[in-house]
């Protein structure tokens, strides 16, 4: 994070809690977010319509004075074409200028914000490629909300006030270059630590995130392919744009296609604003509102309108730990766990999640999880699933374990498992493990890792190689001997062997030690029959 970002974002923060006032940190995250967002459609808008020709700068007026002024005779037509080329259109009485006009002149009424999304949501429906990426995006903001105020028009005061602390911001870096999606995605870090246990459901930290990423994209080079991506449990999506970063050319317009499904809602349009906030066009993203365990997606068609899964060049997971879901006796026909012989239990859907991502793996595709260290040694089902992954598939390629305490909402130790489906036919059948968990800084709250820990396992990983107390690759016949438990300990020796101590010499110093004592009771027991005390 460059310096400017750093300013503004703590600048943001600062202004933001003391703004939201009681409302609850998880709560105001989807006002501040869902503005910064309306912001960033209205201003998108803007710069396209002057960029194409679409309305042409006047002098002495502003260019959203001329989008009105040119519009004026027909509307439809230009809410049409925007909405085609974009996905969304917003009204010149809509656009974030507009609404800043009006709380700037005291025009603003209360049932104004009502209008505005009602219009929003209207007209993301004109373009039906993109209604899916836009339609309902604003829903969180929750317009009738005690916590904003105790009637229409305080409420209305509040939001108005959330706009301008929005506004007031520049959101230009040292260089010129729009920042509003790092300062989004910064944000959404801040709140995801404030609010504890929550913040876990939607936000990876970026360190843990950038391990994935790196290994994800280990070998690819800059290429005219698109490369695809997709996140089962995708947050706020996060984890997907990581990746962009450490893929090479992966910035290139058009480069990657983003795929990720998310149960929760809100967490759902977090992720849909962080993405499009980043420049992902609605054209290379697709994502659902959905369980991902109980209805397979995302599906493809063929070349002869067949149906069939959509295979990915990467898979990125940080799925919920252990949750549960419906494991009926039907899912065992399910292509995607089909032929493992059991189901994860219903108590800890971990195993099922990975069996998901692996099916949509393409055969030179790598996949990385972030896991508990239970689904290295749990048995019953998990023990016969894990066993079938690393002998009859060999998919399992290395399994990594992150120090404790890094993750909000938990503190437990997460280990990184990599699969890909192509190591049979490379020759690969051992697999690397990486004790990691004792590389990090300690935090108050939470333990973070440094840029040096971060590269030790990843150029472990690519370099595939044993250290001393740190790694080690183990053969199948290894594994078999350990009855397929993963448990790192049993791989990677970390025991230190204390220094032999010396009896004899301890001994010594003790006498040494005794022999002082003696001597300081001696003195002080003089200087005592000097002053005439007796002791």
């Amino acid at each position: 994070m460059d310096n400017k970002v750093q300013s503004i974002t703590s600048k943001l923060w600062a202004m933001a809690n003391e703004l939201r006032g009681n409302m609850d940190a998880s709560e105001f995250k989807n006002y501040i977010l869902a503005f910064m967002f309306y912001r960033y459609l209205s201003e998108h808008q803007e710069n396209y319509m002057v960029e194409y020709g679409i309305i042409d700068s006047e002098d002495g007026m502003s260019n959203n004075e001329v989008y009105k002024k040119d519009s004026a005779g027909d509307l439809d037509t230009f809410i049409k074409d925007i909405a085609d080329e974009l996905g969304y259109a917003i009204y010149p009485d809509d656009t974030w200028e507009s609404l800043c006009n009006k709380i700037d002149e005291g025009k603003i009424v209360p049932s104004d914000y009502q209008k505005l999304l009602d219009n929003f949501n209207n007209n993301a429906r004109i373009n039906e490629r993109a209604e899916e990426d836009f339609s309902g995006v604003f829903n969180d903001i929750n317009l009738g909300d005690s916590k904003l105020g105790a009637s229409a028009t305080a409420r209305a005061r509040s939001l108005n006030n959330i706009v301008k602390l929005v506004d007031e911001v520049e959101y230009k870096g040292e260089d010129g270059k729009d920042i509003l999606g790092e300062i989004y995605e910064y944000l959404i870090g801040q709140f995801a630590a404030s609010a504890g246990k929550k913040g876990g459901e939607f936000y990876t930290p970026h360190q843990v995130s950038q391990i994935l990423a790196k290994i994800v994209t280990t070998g690819r080079v800059a290429s005219k392919k698109t490369f695809n991506l997709y996140d089962p449990t995708m947050g706020s999506g996060s984890l997907l744009l990581t990746v962009r970063d450490e893929l090479p050319g992966g910035d290139r317009v058009g480069a990657m296609d983003f795929y990720g499904q998310e149960l929760n809602t809100t967490t759902y349009n977090l992720a849909r604003m962080n993405l499009m906030m980043h420049g992902v066009e609605y054209k290379n993203m697709s994502l659902k509102n959905g369980d991902t365990l109980e209805e397979d997606w995302p599906i493809d068609t063929d070349k002869n309108g067949k149906m069939e899964p959509k295979w990915f060049d990467a898979v990125v997971a940080n799925p919920p730990y252990s949750a549960k879901w419906d494991n009926n006796e039907r899912k065992i026909k399910d292509p995607r766990f089909n032929g493992y012989g059991k189901l994860a239990p219903a108590s800890k859907a971990d195993f099922a999640f990975i069996l998901h991502s692996v099916y949509h793996l393409k055969e030179d595709g790598t996949m990385a999880i972030v896991l508990p260290h239970g689904v290295l040694f749990r048995g019953a089902a998990e023990g016969v699933i894990r066993k079938t992954l690393i002998e009859k598939d060999n998919y399992l390629d290395a399994v990594i374990g992150l120090p404790a305490n890094l993750f909000y909402g938990t503190s437990i130790p997460t280990t990184i498992l990599v699969f890909k489906k192509d190591r049979t036919a490379r020759g690969v059948s051992d697999v690397l493990f990486i004790d990691a968990s004792s590389d990090f800084v300690k935090g108050k709250n939470q333990n973070t890792l440094t840029d040096e820990f971060i590269d030790k396992i990843v150029s472990t990983y690519r370099d595939r190689k044993a250290i001393d107390k740190y790694s080690y690759v183990a053969s199948l016949d290894e594994i078999k001997g350990n009855d397929y438990n993963l448990n790192i300990p049993r791989y990677v020796d970390t025991f230190e062997e204390e220094e032999p101590v010396d009896l004899i010499a301890v001994s010594k110093l003790i006498e040494e030690d005794n022999k002082e004592i003696a001597k300081l009771e001696s003195e002080i027991m003089e200087q005592l029959r000097i002053l005439g005390l007796e002791v």
